[in-house]
């Protein structure tokens, strides 16, 4: 590896970081910074990784203006048996970023040209700030004042961190007028913000079957309260037991599933009073994000992962509390399971679809026609419920583990409707109770197989 336009070596921690950093900061692309390895790319590792570690992240938050939190990662890495710091660093939304001793000028601002960090001309720097952005979650003020963070402070407690007196100030959550900012609205216990998980029978939006809202709290809590409901309830796991193992697959890859959907959530265009959404098809799920992606450098730099952050704030709240585990990390992981043909890029927003996995359909082809008479759960229910069962064994086949949601959303609908009943029906609540298809159940299963 050589030096490049986003890559930069340093043999040992020296005076130069903080004008390397900053010109990444004003580059389009952003960059890596790798100390411990030499010019010519030996490596040469560093002593105490961890002084080394938090003495960048020191100097980057007080030596750089604006402000980078947010933008910006410091791992440990391993080359060759050494240990090497690696500095990650995203194109900055505030530019011109500069030295905070030197201010905006010829000494403070600088520009990456080729593998060198130059002096950026007195014209560029006039440019970008003329350019700066405005518009953004910190420098908008919040609609309410009288805003709490107890949820906050929990999340921040659960993972090990504290927030002291001054976190509102520490986390950028302050106007410059010392005003609650957006970003604070959007992280307090109660707030005007929701997101939509909404379900359909079909494979368009005819036929709506569930709609619930997540939010009005703090956007940490909508995030998780998304998550549980895609992860725990919708991506039902496919068993099939062969000879030699039991193979699980879920309707889409867990890990992609989890990066699509706090993408959508830290990176959504909350300034235009837009908010994510999440839909569910009988053939795939549909993220959606309010977001401007313009077509060649700046998709190809989303794809890449090297895509600006649109709320930095944000981004470094998700960070601390483990949620996001470094810049540029989440896209790679949704693009192993499903290609960039996968997303759409329309007007103001940006969306993912992701098929189910025909493996793990529940019935496989059986749920999907069954659908169109059924509906929904109901559908997978009967799918599978071709012998008696429990309720245990009804869970375990459609890999579902919350009783209360199964019963609510599966079961009393599929016995309400008449499409199964119990072999008990004497004795509702008997631990040997079991479930079997009616006459109705059995007539739509058959009419769904294939001649």
């Amino acid at each position: 590896m050589t030096e490049s336009n986003r890559i930069e070596y340093k043999r040992e921690l020296n005076d130069g970081l903080e004008k390397e950093i900053v010109a990444f900061l004003n580059y389009h692309d952003g960059g890596v910074i790798y100390i411990g390895i030499d010019k010519a790319g030996k490596v040469a590792g560093v002593r105490d990784a961890d002084a080394v570690q938090l003495a960048v992240k020191d100097r980057i938050k007080n030596n750089i203006q604006p402000s980078a939190m947010g933008l910006f990662d410091v791992i440990l890495e391993q080359r060759g048996g050494k240990q090497v710091i690696k500095v990650i660093l995203a194109s900055g939304p505030e530019k011109p970023y500069y030295l905070r001793k030197y201010g905006m000028s010829g000494k403070g601002c600088f520009m990456r040209l080729g593998s060198a960090s130059e002096p950026m001309p007195s014209s560029m720097i006039e440019e970008l700030f003329a350019r700066r952005t405005r518009n953004s979650l910190t420098r908008i003020r919040s609609p309410r004042q009288d805003l709490t963070f107890a949820q906050l402070k929990i999340y921040y407690e659960e993972a090990g961190l504290a927030l002291n007196d001054k976190f509102a100030s520490n986390l950028e959550l302050l106007t410059e007028e010392g005003a609650y900012n957006y970003a604070a609205y959007l992280l307090a216990d109660e707030n005007g913000n929701s997101t939509q998980v909404a379900k359909y029978a079909g494979e368009d939006r005819v036929d709506l079957i569930d709609s619930k809202e997540y939010g009005y709290c703090c956007l940490v809590k909508t995030c998780k309260r998304v998550l549980e409901r895609l992860e725990d309830v919708e991506n039902h796991v496919h068993t099939q037991i062969t000879s030699r193992e039991r193979i699980n697959t879920p309707l889409w890859s867990p890990v992609a599933l989890r990066e699509a959907v706090i993408n959508a959530i830290v990176h959504n265009n909350y300034c235009a009073e837009l908010v994510p959404k999440f839909e569910i098809f009988n053939d795939r799920m549909e993220i959606t994000s309010a977001a401007i992606i313009h077509p060649g450098k700046e998709q190809e730099d989303f794809f890449s992962g090297y895509s600006m952050p649109r709320n930095k704030t944000l981004m470094r709240v998700f960070k601390d509390l483990g949620m996001v585990e470094f810049l540029g990390s989440g896209m790679p992981r949704i693009l192993k399971a499903y290609p960039r043909e996968q997303f759409t890029f329309v007007s103001q927003f940006v969306r993912l679809s992701m098929p189910m996995d025909e493996a793990g359909r529940v019935g496989g082809q059986v749920t999907g026609q069954v659908t169109g008479q059924v509906t929904g759960q109901v559908a997978k229910l009967i799918a599978v419920l071709q012998v008696p069962m429990s309720r245990k064994e009804m869970m375990n086949t459609l890999g579902l583990r919350g009783r209360d949601n199964f019963e609510k959303l599966y079961l009393r609908p599929a016995l309400s409707e008449g499409y199964i009943e119990y072999t008990l029906p004497d004795k509702p609540n008997s631990r040997l109770q079991q479930y079997r298809l009616t006459e109705k159940g059995r007539a739509a299963l058959a009419s769904s197989k294939p001649n």
